[in-house]
């Protein structure tokens, strides 16, 4: 009987997660692959829910749209902030992660994309956001 992966599987796969103009982000193929145990947070759900139901030596590849995986890309989440809301050691630069504590103990993080001499413009929407994601998987075992 061929095992197939369910919701609380730990399963061995190589997996890739890229752009569908071919950008790759993420890949394990060619390298060792991954034990990964569903349920857990460890790939993200619209990913894990690829896989449900895929027995050993299946090879899936979907697309997944922006509503299915990181969302729509939100203006509201692109702000300029005061350089002086940044920690001094923060290395203000194009493209640089910037991180922002909040009163409440929370920590904000975000992408540099606009420098002036009083500000900085922080995109704080997920790096993938508003993006189709091709996921693909090869299913090695399941444990």
């Amino acid at each position: 009987m061929t095992e197939h992966v369910q919701a609380d599987s730990l399963i061995t796969l190589n997996y890739r997660v890229a752009s569908t103009e071919g950008e790759e982000w993420i890949s394990t193929f060619g390298f060792s692959p991954a034990v990964i145990q569903l349920g857990c947070g460890e790939l993200a759900p619209p990913f894990e829910a690829c896989l449900i139901g895929q027995p050993v030596g299946a090879h899936c590849n979907v697309v997944l749209k922006p509503e299915e995986t990181f969302g729509p890309r939100q203006a509201e989440l692109v702000r300029r902030v005061a350089r002086t809301s940044l920690p001094a050691s923060a290395g203000i630069e194009l493209n640089a992660r910037a991180e922002l504590s909040l009163p409440a103990g929370q920590t904000l993080s975000g992408i540099i994309r606009d420098i002036d001499s009083k500000s900085v413009l922080i995109d704080f929407n997920h790096p993938l956001a508003g993006k189709s994601i091709r996921f693909e998987a090869e299913i090695i075992g399941v444990l």
